[in-house]
């Protein structure tokens, strides 16, 4: 990876207001527990703050828009293995809900 001392600084701000970001978020998060505004034992975390949630449902999209392509195209490719494949796909989906 060859970058300039320009891109470097600005990739590494732009990385460091994130993670200050995601600490006031913490912050706030921690007061609000402490504070008895939120209970700790049934939180949702949002998106933004879990990466697994957010690969999750990028993964949960594609694997749609996958099914969705094979269903279009069982009309004109009449395989035993691609009609397998959409019903595998269809059933991961609805076990992981």
């Amino acid at each position: 990876m060859n970058l300039d001392k320009n891109t470097l600084a600005n990739v590494l701000n732009e990385s460091v207001k994130k993670l200050q970001h995601r600490l006031n978020q913490h912050s706030c998060l921690v007061a609000a527990i402490l504070e008895g505004q939120l209970d700790c034992h049934n939180l949702p975390l949002p998106k933004d703050i879990c990466p697994r949630q957010t690969r999750e449902e990028k993964l949960k999209l594609a694997i749609q828009e996958a099914i969705e392509v094979l269903e279009q195209s069982r009309k004109s490719f009449k395989s035993k293995q691609l009609e397998l494949l959409r019903k595998k796909l269809t059933q991961v989906l609805i076990d992981n809900q």
